[in-house]
């Protein structure tokens, strides 16, 4: 099969196109052909090798962490697919690697396509809509009434989150830049602070949940509109210890999490309000729960640029510029 991957870590780097072997089918796996496949900011950082700490993958890789296609074959314990179904989702992640013409599964990662979704657009969702998830709905428990501020909402993540947060009853304020502001209102938004004209933490005060995709600066200030006993979630780091031992890593890596963290940790706790990193994890059920509200019209897609499949790597550069609204896609078939 054809595919794009990375035999080393190169910050920057174009991904190699070859053949491939196709991917191993285990018992509780679905093989799927690809239709399409999204590129995240995930993507990049693992070809730079910036996770390659706390996602120790073996090289020669087939990047890629978003797909939607159709089962082409099962294996012998699974019970839920069948060849012929639409399917989407994101692997777990030590066996990603959409980039490419198959990839086998693990049935309890996978979701139906939604109905109302073309692939391209189905390939957009999971990563980021299971990111949003997980932080609003699991980590966060936002309720109704409750006030989130959520950062880079025309972003992948934001543009999901905003609408999620919405769907949960929550006054919803996020950052972006002048261009996207009628985008983010349009998903719902409360409040929008224009990075380029303002300072959200001059404005903000007594929120209840912060969503943080950007860097520590933001992170930091962050910190000034929560109110106490408030929750300051970040996806983009840095990691904290109870995140190294929810994944079981060695000491020495547990750590470095807790050096790298103990600054906002410190802050946080100075505010008293509580810091934790999310790396979301793949999840079928949820991705379900998902595709529900997307059939019921509660969540839309965003999709910036449909690339073919030829042009993954020009792909990857878009998402670089920063410049992108919503997810950049792949089609593969």
């Amino acid at each position: 099969m054809k595919s794009f991957l990375i035999d080393r870590y190169v910050k920057g780097g174009s991904l190699r196109f070859t053949e491939s072997l196709e991917p191993e089918l285990r018992e509780n796996d679905v093989m799927v052909a690809i239709h399409a496949a999204s590129v995240n900011v995930l993507d990049t950082k693992i070809r730079d090798g910036e996770f390659k700490l706390i996602l120790p993958y073996r090289l020669p890789l087939i990047l890629g962490n978003d797909v939607a296609g159709v089962v082409v074959r099962v294996g012998a314990k699974v019970r839920r697919f069948k060849p012929g179904d639409n399917v989407y989702a994101r692997p777990t992640q030590d066996r990603i690697g959409t980039f490419a013409e198959y990839i086998a599964m693990d049935e309890a990662d996978v979701a139906m396509k939604p109905k109302n979704m073309t692939m391209e657009e189905a390939a957009s969702i999971p990563l980021v809509a299971l990111t949003a998830w997980q932080v609003l709905v699991e980590r966060a428990n936002l309720q109704k009434g409750q006030k989130v501020l959520i950062h880079a909402g025309s972003g992948g993540v934001g543009t999901i989150a905003i609408q999620l947060a919405k769907h949960l009853g929550a006054h919803v304020a996020t950052t972006t830049s002048t261009v996207n502001i009628d985008l983010v209102k349009s998903l719902g938004a409360d409040v929008v602070i224009d990075y380029k004209k303002d300072n959200f933490e001059e404005i903000l005060r007594d929120y209840d949940v912060v969503l943080n995709s950007l860097g520590t600066d933001t992170l930091k200030k962050s910190v000034g509109v929560l109110k106490p006993g408030g929750k300051l979630i970040s996806i983009s780091g840095p990691p904290d210890p109870d995140f190294a031992k929810e994944n079981g890593f060695g000491w020495p890596l547990r750590l470095v999490m807790r050096l790298l963290s103990l600054g906002i940790r410190r802050k946080s706790k100075r505010q008293g309000i509580s810091y934790s990193f999310h790396f979301m994890t793949a999840n079928g059920a949820q991705l379900g729960q998902i595709t529900s509200l997307i059939e019921a019209g509660i969540i839309r897609p965003v999709v910036d640029r449909i690339f073919p499949f030829g042009k993954t790597n020009e792909a990857l550069e878009y998402v670089e510029t920063g410049r992108a609204k919503g997810k950049v896609v792949v089609a593969v078939k």
